[in-house]
């Protein structure tokens, strides 16, 4: 037999902070062969990712991990600091699950890919350029050259996480790690992306920790799982085997969990909370010295939507569709041109002091849980923020208005004295959904607000939302490339592609009896993920 590329032995790590310790990785065993994919598998919380983390040793202060981790014969564990430098530059990489908190916000796409080829490859400028180019065209970058001189803040949430995998890509490392890679992405993307770490693997002989919640992907991708909860392995073995046999209960819960149900009926007499009409947002194209304006992307092009008290609007689309940017326009946050009606009101005029008094009434839950919750609050003092501005509440009553919100989301209340940094990406979700619920608003734009989460905790998070909506006669803007989750939380979709919707309707039927070629490969790309059987990658 091959011996193996990476072997983790009994590896534990515990965090201490405030005189607390907590166990996260429990005496886990695993190891990855040459050329094989190791899925990692659990709900939030269960060890996964700083597993993955404990392997690139990059680890926070206040952990402590025991245990070998031995990768081509050497114990990383016992490295060297320089010596491990050079192992995760050239030997291992590693693609994180928040690619905004990864990517140098000061820095340009060209020049975040083109230094890992000139610290670790050698290529001169040209070379560098060249290679940059073709890393992003692989990754699925649209306009790839003209993208080089984009920040990470002009990307959308997946192009941004398609940066990082190209990053991770460029020196064709032995093991890739890859954190949560697609959650970004939608699922015509994700194939896309999979077949790509595929074509690289079979190429280079690379061994790859995939560490995921989406079931659907590791079908599609592993040779083998690992199946986690509680920092322990519960299950290990042929990705098959495990799917078609699973020997422990925790793994059978895990493959009957997913987002079940419908949206219920809206109801027709019920006022319009929100509407658009020929709504625009086009960012300008500037080159030259003088920078001059030679285009504009057209990220919303006239877009008209009405979305009742009570309902919930889908709005699906790939990465990159102007998604996001459309419920951004509509909360104001982003200059934008067109109409925009909220209660009745034209809102779209207001100056930002005029806006203040509609804050509470209007909230979002962002993509990315890590960079929108401030690392220096603890989670009650993110929650009660709002309640602290626009409430007027008591001390004690934005404390017990707190404990409700963290209760609603399925989080222990005595975590509200915690710090994001000790949550997993999918806990962290959950309090962003809590802050945005504390405030009892009328409208909540949901961007992507359950990509980070295992199905379980999707399926919880859709029965929560439906309860709230019910109870506090909320309306979602529910933003997602997730197709299984809208269907069960939306009464009405668009489709969006290029800024513009290519096709509208109640969810059944554009799930059912799409028009258009677009959302008709929408839906047969969503269709083949879900159905994928193991070893394959959709296409």
């Amino acid at each position: 037999m091959t011996s193996p590329l990476l072997s983790i032995e009994n590896l534990s790590v515990t965090f201490r902070q405030e005189g607390r310790t907590t166990t996260a990785v429990d005496g886990v065993s695993l190891t990855v062969a040459p050329g094989e994919t190791l899925a990692v598998v659990g709900e939030s919380g269960s060890g996964k990712s700083v597993t993955a983390l404990s392997v690139a040793r990059l680890l926070p202060p206040g952990a402590t991990a025991s245990g070998r981790v031995m990768f081509k014969g050497r114990d990383l564990m016992s490295l060297p600091d320089k010596e491990m430098r050079k192992v995760r530059g050239n030997d291992i990489t590693m693609i994180f699950q928040e690619p905004m908190t990864s990517l140098n916000p000061l820095h340009v796409v060209e020049r975040q890919i083109g230094e890992i080829l000139k610290v670790h490859q050698g290529l001169g400028d040209k070379a560098a350029r060249a290679r940059t180019v073709e890393l992003l065209a692989a990754v699925g970058i649209p306009d790839p050259e003209g993208r080089l001189k984009s920040y990470p803040h002009q990307l959308s949430g997946g192009q941004r996480q398609r940066v990082m995998i190209a990053m991770a890509l460029a020196n064709e490392p032995d093991l890739l790690i890859a954190d949560e890679p697609t959650t970004a992405l939608d699922v015509t993307v994700q194939a896309q992306i999979l077949a790509l770490l595929k074509e690289v693997q079979t190429r280079a002989g690379m061994g790859m920790m995939f560490i995921t919640h989406d079931l659907g992907i590791v079908r599609s991708i592993a040779d083998r799982v690992a199946v986690m909860t509680g920092g322990k392995v519960v299950e290990t073995g042929p990705t098959a085997e495990v799917f078609e046999n699973p020997s422990h209960a925790y793994t059978r819960h895990l493959l009957a969990a997913e987002p079940k149900g419908t949206a219920p009926e809206p109801d027709m007499n019920a006022p319009m909370l929100v509407e658009t009409n020929d709504l625009k947002v086009w960012f300008p194209v500037k080159r030259g010295l003088m920078r001059r304006t030679v285009g504009h992307i057209k990220a919303v092009d006239g877009i008209d939507l009405a979305v009742r008290r009570g309902e919930t609007m889908g709005i699906v689309g790939e990465s990159g569709s102007g998604k996001s940017t459309l419920g951004f326009a509509i909360l104001r946050l982003i200059a934008s041109k067109g109409r925009i009606v909220f209660m009745g009101e034209a809102i779209e005029a207001r100056s930002w002091a005029k806006m203040r008094p509609l804050r509470s009434k209007m909230q979002i839950v962002f993509q990315d849980p890590f960079g929108s919750l401030s690392p220096r609050m603890s989670v009650g003092a993110i929650i009660a923020e709002g309640l602290t501005i626009h409430s007027g509440l008591s001390a004690p009553e934005r404390e017990a208005r707190v404990v409700q919100a963290l209760t609603e989301v399925g989080l222990d209340p005595e975590m509200r004295h915690r710090y994001p940094h000790e949550f997993s990406g999918g806990q962290r979700q959950r309090i962003a959904i809590a802050r945005a619920l504390v405030l009892e608003p009328d409208l909540i734009v949901l961007d992507e607000p359950t990509s980070a989460l295992d199905r379980s905790v999707q399926a919880q998070v859709v029965d929560l939302l439906r309860d709230v909506q019910k109870k506090h006669d909320l309306t979602f803007l529910f933003i997602s490339h997730d197709l299984q989750v809208v269907r069960a939380l939306a009464n009405e979709v668009i489709v969006m592609k290029g800024g513009k919707v290519v096709e509208r309707g109640p969810t059944a039927k554009i799930f059912d009896a799409p028009e258009t070629d677009y959302t008709k490969a929408l839906m047969a790309a969503a269709l083949h993920h879900e159905a994928a059987p193991a070893g394959t990658v959709a296409d």
